[in-house]
């Protein structure tokens, strides 16, 4: 059995192995002669206090012990192996499809948008030239969300299943090992691509199918089952099981499944605004002014408060990230960020965001599983609206959004659409904004000189979680009252990342595999 010791080490001997693996002996008690192998475990900053230190975890297996590498991902050919359809091609189909082809199950995915590589040119698109394509655009596409949307892996959902087993998959197809070891592993957009790349390639050799361009646009259900799926209006695809992992964006499949009378049912969820920083600000805030120090990543920051009741708290924070625009339609506006690999852009950006509960709605009825969503929707097209019908964001200076004053310029900003000088207060609702006004002067207590003019609110950040979920069975993982559907990932509400939608997408499989063994 190994043996795991903490130690804690200056920033600048994280690269000297002599020394970390003396300091570990050190602590453990143990000789270099009394030890097989070692590694670094886990790695996170400690900047509690003034004198910034890395904490390291080391694992030691002992002479006459052996260090047991696993297999992350064992592929079989499934070309001849019983089918199932997979909705959708991000972390939550593609780890469901890579999981199918290991228990011996052929995958179909059915993806709306395009491969990575053709997403990038309507992703300029709407950057450069404001034009959104519903069908591909920063949501939709190979890899969903997460492909263009930072590459941050960490999770809490750790009783949901294998996060390990998740990370490993993602080495095993092209991430640095370093995921595995940071406490808050993060890939970055221009390296998530190629890793796509290679899970497709992948479900390709081993028999599975993937198909681009090619939308659920209708379901077949006899006798409370799942028989077949329409693809493009036109063809009809027949299965026994069926993953539905289309995202948290997916709308016009909350509206199908409603039509249908699959059951589905308003779901808290989160909206806000998507605040920029300079980077050095917060590395001078958080680093206690030690911003020259070549050894310390560029500093993140975690916030939450209960105000009014209602909580309000950072979402995906990116340091040295980018603010993108992430409608799925036209006739809208939503904010999300995302980093490159290195974190080296000037900004930092984070969603500060409020919990929207069903009840807390005006409109709410326990027969409109559509309250949350309308909400969500009426403040993107209200924002759209005020920014001149562009994908220009309503924009705000953080001082004076508290104070209610218009912001008459500002610095620049990560945001490639442009930025329009708004009062947030006449565009978000007083639910949302009354409490971001008290959130933002409590920040600034806890971490002083955040609340700064220097700060610009982009708005909305709106697409934190799915606004409805789906109902699943907790021991089938199928749908409630429709055998052989199973809702998965953000868009059925049970997951809310790319982790936690990666082991979601492989515990629906898991069901259908044991589903099956007992045929």
């Amino acid at each position: 059995m190994s043996i795991l010791v903490q130690i804690s080490i200056k920033p600048a001997r994280q690269n000297d192995n002599d020394f970390i693996l003396k300091s570990s002996l050190f602590k453990a008690k143990l000789r270099s002669k009394d030890i097989n192998d070692w590694h670094i475990r886990k790695r996170s900053v400690d900047a509690r206090q003034t004198s910034i230190k890395l904490n390291l975890q080391i694992e030691f297996w002992l002479v006459g012990e052996t260090r047991i590498r696993s297999q992350p991902f064992v592929s079989q050919d499934v070309h001849s192996k019983p089918e199932i359809a997979i909705i959708g091609a991000g972390p939550a189909g593609l780890y469901a499809a890579l999981r199918a082809i290991e228990g011996g199950l052929k995958p179909i995915i059915y993806e709306r948008g395009k491969d990575v590589r053709a997403r990038r040119r309507d992703l300029a698109a709407i950057n450069k030239e404001q034009t959104v394509n519903p069908e591909s655009n920063y949501c939709f596409g190979e890899g969903g969300a997460g492909t263009y949307s930072d590459g941050k892996l960490y999770t809490r959902s750790k009783k949901r299943g294998n996060v390990l087993k998740s990370l490993e998959w993602l080495v095993h197809f092209g991430a640095s090992e370093d995921v595995l070891v940071e406490a808050h592993p993060h890939i970055g957009t221009n390296k998530l691509p190629a890793i796509i790349t290679a899970m497709r390639e992948a479900i390709l050799v081993a028999g599975g199918e993937v198909y681009f361009n090619s939308k659920l646009t209708d379901i077949k259900i006899v006798d409370n089952k799942i028989q077949a799926v329409e693809v493009n209006n036109k063809s009809w695809e027949y299965f026994d099981n069926v993953v539905l992992a289309t995202g948290h964006s997916a709308r016009d499949i909350f509206y199908l499944l409603h039509r249908k009378g699959v059951y589905i049912e308003a779901k808290a969820f989160a909206l806000g605004v998507r605040v920029e920083h300079p980077q050095h600000m917060i590395n001078y805030i958080q680093y206690h002014g030690d911003v020259e120090n070549p050894y310390l990543p560029p500093a993140s920051y975690t916030l939450v408060d209960q105000i009014d009741g209602k909580g309000v708290y950072s979402f995906c924070m990116c340091p040295g990230g980018i603010i993108a625009p992430c409608a799925t339609s036209q006739e809208e506006v939503v904010t999300n960020g995302w980093s490159p690999s290195k974190r080296n852009n000037p900004y930092a950006n984070s969603g500060i965001v409020v919990s929207v509960e069903p009840k807390d709605l005006p409109e709410y009825s326990k027969d409109n599983p559509f309250v949350c969503l309308d909400f969500q929707k009426k403040v993107e097209r209200d924002c759209w609206e005020a920014a001149g019908k562009t994908q220009q964001v309503p924009a705000q200076r953080m001082i004076d959004f508290v104070e209610k004053k218009s912001s008459v310029d500002f610095p620049k900003t990560s945001y490639q659409p442009g930025i329009v000088s708004i009062d947030l207060n006449t565009v978000l609702p007083l639910i949302i904004s009354k409490c971001l006004q008290k959130a933002f002067l409590a920040f600034g207590k806890k971490m002083s000189g955040y609340y700064s003019n220097e700060a610009v609110l982009h708005a909305p950040e709106s697409r934190t979680s799915s606004p409805i979920s789906i109902p699943r069975n907790t021991e089938t993982f199928e749908h409630i009252n429709v055998k052989g559907l199973y809702p998965c990932g953000e868009g059925a509400g049970y997951a809310g990342g790319i982790i936690s939608a990666a082991i979601d997408g492989i515990n629906c499989v898991d069901a259908i595999l044991y589903k099956l063994s007992k045929l």
